[in-house]
């Protein structure tokens, strides 16, 4: 083979992805796969999702030596630096790319990668395998969007490699090299229904202090609806899903698009359940109906705070009242929805802990999800940071998730603030639903108490 692509997630090593137990196959890559295949190059992808890492270890080490690129992402990290180590060893040439690497540039490149992908893969990788197969680095310093050790081990960056800007110019994911199949099944086994996963539009405009823009930039460009039309009903007759995952950072984005996507489907007949992630600002009522009419059941929104005083410290572009209304909106709709929320921003006090509780109480979307902020690099927010950054473990073996903030409140006053929200959220809910009994009210009020005092003592506590 010309190059084997593989992305360092392995499912079954992970406690936590297994009590979830919702994967989806690596579109990146496949879209990558698919892209390389149609430019004449032998490309294969080893889905390390339901695999060990010994068989793909197997495979490196009893295959004839060829290009090996990788996927890597913060969560994946350590795992990518294990597979390039033993690629190495076995002879291979080894590319990154992903979310993360462009932000770690050097600490990749000593770990054993030859070449860091810097933004979209498919034109590059089209240029650099056969850059690489050559077997001189000489010819990589006139290809655009990489990262490689000179000779004198210096840091070669080359400039920027222009966004693909017909993005339905590319072949739809090869998703016939992997086992699809068994990600529908695994769906269907664990949660009633088997999913599959599509994307209609590649990156996202807006300016979240926090949020990764390393692979697409600042861009939103999207496919056609009919385009995206003919993918879902192929998916269909493909694999008989129960439902689908839009898996772009915010689907709702434009919406003439979807109102054209609307009726693409409509004409077609095709109305397959499906979840995803919108904007509080971009959900109105004609929205709503809309991804009611589309089949529609679930919408994620990023909620973050309930706090305004910390949303505009995000930069989030958004209030407290535009969510509160999104969420009222698509349950009188029948959309479920799901809230993420995030502890912990710079500046964030106890006042506007207390607000988000009430924010999510007065609210009550179906799901909600907390994370303590992490600063990821490359992002404002860890430029904000960068001096109080403390990273417990070494940089091959962690995680951006994991760093310390110096002077931010304890993991412990966290950890208050989450079992306050989620008793609070629950005598809410059952004072609503008509299902208080007194000796419950009671045991929930008692609790409700105790964890706020306790939020209250830790307050001092700082990461030190």
């Amino acid at each position: 083979m010309d190059i084997l692509l593989t992305h360092g997630y392995f499912l079954y090593e992970d406690p936590k992805e297994l009590q979830i137990m919702k994967p989806y196959p690596p579109l990146g890559i496949l879209y990558i796969c698919a892209h390389l295949r149609k430019k004449g190059l032998d490309a294969e992808v080893f889905d390390s999702t339901f695999s060990s890492r010994q068989q793909l270890f197997d495979l490196l080490r009893q295959e004839s030596p060829s290009v090996l690129g990788i996927y890597a992402n913060l969560m994946t990290r350590s795992n990518v630096i294990e597979i390039l180590r033993t690629a190495k060893a076995a002879g291979w040439r080894t590319v990154v790319g992903g979310p993360e690497p462009g932000a770690y540039i050097p600490e990749y490149l000593d770990s054993g990668a030859d070449v860091v992908v810097v933004g979209e893969g498919e034109l590059t990788l089209e240029e650099l395998v056969p850059a690489l197969q050559c077997g001189s680095n000489e010819s990589l310093h006139k290809i655009n969007g990489i990262a490689f050790q000179a000779a004198d081990g210096t840091v070669v960056r080359t400039p920027p490699r222009e966004q693909i800007r017909d993005i339905d110019s590319q072949p739809w994911p090869a998703r016939e090299v992997i086992d699809v199949d068994q990600y529908v099944s695994v769906w269907r086994k664990h949660h009633g229904k088997g999913s599959v996963s599509l994307i209609t539009a590649r990156g996202c405009p807006y300016h979240c202090r926090w949020c990764s823009h390393e692979v697409f930039g600042k861009t939103h460009r999207r496919r056609k609806p009919a385009s995206v039309a003919d993918e879902l009903e192929w998916l269909i007759d493909q694999y008989q899903p129960d439902m689908a995952w839009m898996a772009d950072d915010v689907f709702t984005i434009h919406h003439g698009w979807l109102f054209q996507y609307a009726a693409e489907l409509r004409r077609r007949r095709i109305k397959l359940p499906f979840e995803c992630i919108s904007r509080a600002d971009r959900l109105n009522l004609k929205v709503v109906e809309t991804l009611a009419e589309m089949g529609c059941f679930r919408v994620w929104i990023g909620s973050e705070s309930g706090s305004q005083r910390i949303l505009d410290a995000m930069e989030r572009g958004v209030t407290v009242e535009q969510v509160q209304t999104a969420v009222a909106l698509c349950k009188s709709h029948g959309i479920q929805t799901g809230m993420f929320l995030m502890w912990g921003y710079e500046g964030e006090e106890l006042g506007d802990v207390e607000a988000t509780i009430q924010h999510v109480k007065q609210t009550d979307p179906d799901i909600f999800f907390t994370t303590v902020a992490y600063p990821i690099k490359g992002t404002p927010y860890f430029s904000e940071l960068t001096t109080r950054i403390a990273n417990p473990k070494p940089w091959q073996v962690g995680s951006d998730r994991e760093a310390r903030i110096l002077g931010r409140h304890s993991r412990r006053f966290y950890g208050f603030a989450d079992q306050l929200l989620r008793t609070e959220v629950e005598l809410e809910r059952l004072r609503k639903n008509c299902n208080l009994q007194d000796a419950v009210a009671a045991d929930l009020q008692n609790k409700i108490a105790g964890f706020r005092a306790e939020l209250h003592a830790a307050a001092p506590e700082v990461e030190a």
